[in-house]
């Protein structure tokens, strides 16, 4: 497809770019309670649990509308890569899923639970930690490509069960652990607060050796990847995006250290940033990799502006009641007290 010839040859672009945001909002909001999760049983006691399940109370449900908006997005703006990205990652997506319905009854359950609280705990913990693992593997399944022939997956059910996507959820496992351990340094205090403090130092090395790991690894084993990163210009163009990363990691180590409460959670919420920046560096504009790109995997223009007009009255509302509430419940939440 000669993608100069279409007057609508933007239309894919701003929907890759809705659905990079929607991805970005997805993991920020819904990582930093997820990673509260998996980080529950460090707690040193039951009120600090509850400590720690009160400061995301008012918040948790509604992070996910981004991972609703996001696998909607695809849906009607790029069907064809649906129908392919679907059926390769389908069992990691189940799973995902479930975790998440999971993690959301335990939550809820916890909090009247007397006698049985204790397997709630089990439960809220095993949900968010497989909830984020298999968000991982979805990751490394989908940069590791996709066997398409005839516009159709012809590939196994098992194709994305690889080491390199193993990697990756570990690596988003101790990437959401941290941001929610930074999320508890701004939203509580006492002994909840130091204990996270500490865990957050230990989860930046961790991250920053998944990271490293990662980034050495795709250009070895993708070829693809190896020619955007590494070839004239692109090297020099690119080169910032490690280094800032280097940088905004030590940053947030000397604002741990320092006491800082709001200034590492931004850190991290950058670091996550730059690493998918990097991640849509290496892919676009293959939505299906490595063979179909946005302008072949999209909708017909006239689907594309008639969903457009729609988000674009609704994201606007989505994002004022979100950034209302987080407004509305800012502060420290201290021990014994909650959201009722």
């Amino acid at each position: 497809m000669d993608i100069s010839l279409g007057m609508e040859w933007y239309l894919p672009v701003i929907w890759s770019l809705l659905l990079a945001v929607a991805i970005a909002m997805y993991v920020v909001l819904d990582g930093f309670d997820l990673g509260m999760g998996i980080l529950f049983p460090f707690a040193g006691s039951d009120r600090e649990r509850d400590q720690m399940m009160n400061s995301v109370a008012p918040f948790w449900d509604g992070n996910e509308t981004w991972l609703i908006l996001g696998g909607g997005g695809l849906l009607v703006a790029f069907p064809l890569a649906y129908s392919i990205v679907m059926p390769a990652l389908y069992l990691p997506v189940i799973f995902m899923l479930l975790a998440l319905v999971f993690r959301g009854v335990a939550f809820e359950f916890r909090h009247v639970a007397d006698t049985s609280r204790y397997l709630w705990n089990i439960a809220f913990t095993g949900g968010s930690t497989l909830a984020s693992f298999f968000q991982g593997v979805l990751l490394g399944g989908f940069v590791q490509g996709i066997k398409v022939e005839n516009n159709a997956f012809a590939g196994g059910p098992l194709d994305w069960a690889t080491p390199f996507a193993a990697l990756c959820g570990l690596g988003v496992v101790a990437g959401y652990a941290l941001i929610g351990s930074v999320w508890l340094v701004m939203k509580t205090d006492g002994a909840t607060a130091i204990r996270a403090r500490a865990h957050a130092k230990v989860l930046l090395v961790a991250v920053l050796v998944f990271m490293g790991i990662v980034s050495l690894w795709t250009p070895v084993a993708f070829p693809r990847i190896a020619e955007r990163w590494f070839t004239t210009p692109n090297l020099f163009y690119l080169a910032p995006v490690p280094l800032l990363t280097l940088l905004l990691a030590y940053a947030v180590w000397r604002w741990l250290d320092k006491g800082h409460e709001h200034l590492p959670f931004f850190g991290v919420i950058g670091l996550f940033l730059l690493g998918y920046i990097g991640i849509g560096i290496s892919i676009f504009p293959y939505l299906v990799p490595p063979s179909l790109t946005v302008w072949e995997t999209a909708a017909t223009p006239a689907s594309q502006v008639f969903m457009l007009i729609g988000t674009i009255f609704m994201l606007p509302i989505i994002l004022g009641y979100i950034a209302f509430v987080y407004w509305l419940f800012r502060g420290k939440v201290r021990e014994g007290e909650g959201y009722h």
